[in-house]
């Protein structure tokens, strides 16, 4: 199964959620810095620059050399910006590995279909090669940025019930999408039934490759297990939906970035990130403007959400086995089994 969250390990984000038993610090989207959000961009060094421009103009777009910064954070695509000589500008997306842009073509399918549904804005593909995807800067600020050194900025208090409100009815209206339609993008689609396999799944595979700790593989399995959590539907779902996706403009979602990670699934991707970062009060506020904006709300919809969300470190696993990297084989030990 696909990774569903594919976290990795900050110390950066100190803050909890005891009510949920969730350290929020030690869970964070793989994805940070993708899009024009995530880690603070920087000047690229002079044969840098030269090949991002160099790039840029093969497939027709002009860019001032004194305007390129680049983000590094992202493991799947680096991501530069640029001023054309218009004036605009422009994101750049350059694949790491040739296999992500299999992934990408789907998600371009997909961004035109999300467009004329939703009331907020998601990228325009103006440029998409084997070698590189460009658009057009969106507007709005990264709801948070990550610096070189670790250092999260907020550019949203998770406390604001505006943005609360305007998280809820982006995910109702989401989630209240065809979910045939946009399986024709060539999405991933699964069941209610296949989503929880997938969770039991995974499990097992990453206690085949790591020491998962007791009460984190009991508390797991119970919440697998119990038929209450679960919702009895599947919707088209962003993913990765937390604030370093997402552009605000005061206190409103402005546009949605990096849709690699959408399928047609469990609601709680969706909102898991809201229900362990934000207070009672405004979770509960985007639940209520999630109904009204489309979204269906099941009993037990937040302790779902808190337990998929402690869950995260399997996510990582999966990736650490998939990649064989020792660095992130460490890093989900240390997520897996916290000592």
């Amino acid at each position: 199964m696909a990774a569903i969250l594919r976290a990795v390990p900050r110390e950066a984000l100190a803050m909890q959620r005891e009510d949920a038993g969730l350290a929020v610090g030690n869970l964070w989207p793989r994805t940070v810095g993708i899009g024009h959000t995530g880690a603070m961009p920087m000047d690229p060094s002079p044969a840098d620059l030269e090949s991002l421009l160099h790039l840029a103009a093969s497939h027709g777009l002009a860019l001032d050399p004194a305007s390129v910064r680049t983000e590094e954070v992202g493991l799947d695509f680096r991501v530069a910006f640029g001023r054309d000589a218009e004036g605009a500008d422009w994101v750049l997306r350059i694949p790491r590995r040739p296999d992500v842009m299999g992934r990408a073509a789907v998600e371009g399918r997909l961004l035109n279909v999300l467009a004329p549904h939703l009331d907020v804005r998601v990228p325009d593909w103006r440029i998409t090669a084997e070698d590189l995807i460009a658009y057009p800067l969106l507007p709005g600020e990264p709801g948070l940025t990550v610096s070189a050194d670790g250092e999260v900025e907020w550019a949203i208090d998770m406390s604001s019930l505006p943005y609360a409100d305007s998280l809820g009815t982006l995910v109702g209206r989401l989630h209240g999408m065809d979910p045939e339609e946009a399986a024709r993008t060539g999405i991933e689609v699964r069941s209610p039934e296949e989503v929880r396999d997938g969770w039991r799944t995974d499990l097992g595979r990453v206690a085949e490759g790591f020491t998962i700790a007791p009460a984190l593989r009991e508390r797991w399995e119970a919440w697998i297990g119990e038929d209450s959590y679960w919702p009895d539907h599947s919707v088209l779902t962003h993913g990765e939906l937390y604030p370093g996706h997402t552009l605000v403009v005061g206190e409103q979602i402005s546009a949605v970035l990096d849709w690699t990670t959408a399928a047609v699934g469990d609601p709680a991707r969706d909102l898991m990130f809201q229900r362990a970062s934000a207070p009672a009060e405004a979770f509960e506020a985007t639940l209520e403007s999630y109904a009204a904006a489309g979204g269906r709300p099941w009993p037990r919809i937040g302790e779902h959400c808190a337990e998929m969300y402690s869950a995260s470190p399997l996510a990582y696993g999966l990736f650490a086995l998939e990649t064989g990297q020792e660095e992130h084989r460490q890093a989900a030990a240390a997520a897996l089994d916290p000592r």
